[in-house]
């Protein structure tokens, strides 16, 4: 449930702005959900029929805590709990020519819009970029697409795992010879919200300077090969190095993840320093000298040798022990955790960059956890409330503090179903 009052001392950087959330599953709703936790009040709209689909995602939350498929009326999905959080939800059936005047006066009211539907389908239903512009010249247009307002390939079709195989990522983890690997976390729907919000806030400042919105625009696909091309893979491969190195990075060697007796921990020592450091740990300080492993270039051509020599050091004895041993030499490494203890670590929970997920009816009914806002300012606030609206619960709000409806207009918009 979404606070309606500022209780921060300290105002939030983005006060004062509006953001009419257009957007439904994860990429969009996840931007919106960035854009709450800065403060901007964001108006989610639903259809008053189904709501965004993430309400349907198992698991859920209720009385009987989480559970994978729902068994009370109120169950709540975690993935919507977890999204839709800090914002005013509000229905509107955008199918219904009743709505167009609805829709208007919420443009008119809105600094930003944020959608992530297919191409042409606002334009359809009268909420286009050049439609909204006509309404509010000085609004901030953003649009978050699988191939941007130009794009398409494959099936045309934008789903995580479809700009995952189209975006070259699935062929650079695991081994040579494994087959390809989806990336564990939606990458594609949660890299490219964090550019929509870069470029909102971009045109924010340009709207500052000259008083003109503009419409941003956001690939999926752009921003994973974006990021992609930040490391030369088919150089690599071209130079004899896979693309895909499974567990360690050979050409930074060493690094990578390797075993011990009851776990795994992550050592990085790509740099003379930290090479010396771990041969150190492991009790063969002259390593610094030999001529295998003397210089990076020599550690690389050699890389194999030495993994395998690491592996047998950090296998010898248990997880904690083994940090113990690095960590005194100054050597960049860390235990491999499961997701339950990393979203749980007391440092991240005491910044509130995870953070519980309640109830709307029945609070904190079991122990989940969802995203908080990682960012610290020295003078101003951030986060997020504590669970999400349910399907149109801020309504009356909404038409009737925000757009001066009265209540028999409400109940008319009701009664015709248009909200």
């Amino acid at each position: 449930m979404c606070d309606l009052e500022e209780s921060e001392t300290v105002s939030p950087p983005l006060e004062g702005l509006t953001v009419l959330d257009m957007t439904i599953a994860l990429a969009g709703p996840f931007a919106t959900l960035l854009l709450a936790g800065l403060g901007a009040r964001v108006i989610k709209l639903e259809n008053p029929y189904d709501g965004d689909p993430c309400r349907s995602n198992p698991p859920y939350l209720g009385v009987d805590g989480a559970t994978l498929t729902k068994r009370h009326a109120d169950d709540v999905s975690i993935s919507a709990l977890n999204r839709l959080r800090g914002k005013l939800g509000i229905t509107l059936n955008l199918k219904d020519e009743r709505a167009r005047e609805v829709l208007a006066d919420l443009v008119r009211r809105a600094d930003i819009l944020v959608e992530n539907f297919s191409r042409g389908t606002l334009e359809r239903l009268g909420a286009g970029y050049k439609q909204c512009k006509e309404i509010n010249p000085r609004l901030i247009y953003c649009s978050i697409s699988g191939f941007g307002r130009e794009g398409k390939a494959g099936s045309g079709k934008a789903m995580d795992t479809i700009i995952q195989a189209l975006s070259g990522y699935m062929l650079i983890s695991g081994r040579v010879a494994d087959p390809p690997m989806r990336f564990g976390l939606p990458l594609a729907d949660l890299c490219a919200p964090l550019f929509g919000v870069i470029g909102i806030l971009a045109a924010l400042r340009h709207l500052q300077t000259t008083g003109e919105g503009q419409y941003v625009d956001v690939s999926m696909l752009g921003v994973l090969t974006m990021m992609l091309a930040s490391e030369p893979y088919d150089i690599f491969e071209r130079c004899g190095i896979p693309q895909r190195t499974g567990d360690t990075v050979p050409r930074l060697a060493p690094m990578g993840i390797y075993p011990t007796q009851d776990g795994y921990v992550a050592i990085c020592a790509p740099t003379q320093g930290f090479a010396k450091a771990l041969f150190e740990a492991m009790e063969k300080p002259e390593w610094i000298t030999d001529p295998r492993f003397a210089t990076r270039d020599s550690r690389v051509r050699n890389v194999d040798e030495l993994d395998n020599l690491v592996r047998r050091f950090t296998s010898s004895m248990p997880t904690r022990a083994v940090l113990h041993r690095l960590e005194q030499s100054g050597v960049p490494a860390a235990e491999v955790r499961d997701p339950a203890t990393a979203l749980r670590d007391p440092q991240v929970t005491a910044r509130h960059e995870t953070v519980p997920l309640v109830h709307p009816k029945y609070g904190a009914v079991d122990d989940v956890i969802g995203m908080g806002i990682p960012i610290k300012f020295s003078n101003a606030s951030a986060g997020l409330g504590d669970s999400a609206p349910l399907l149109g619960e801020h309504n009356d709000f909404v038409y009737g503090k925000i757009l001066g409806y009265t209540e028999e207009k409400i109940k008319e918009l009701k009664l015709h179903k248009v909200i």
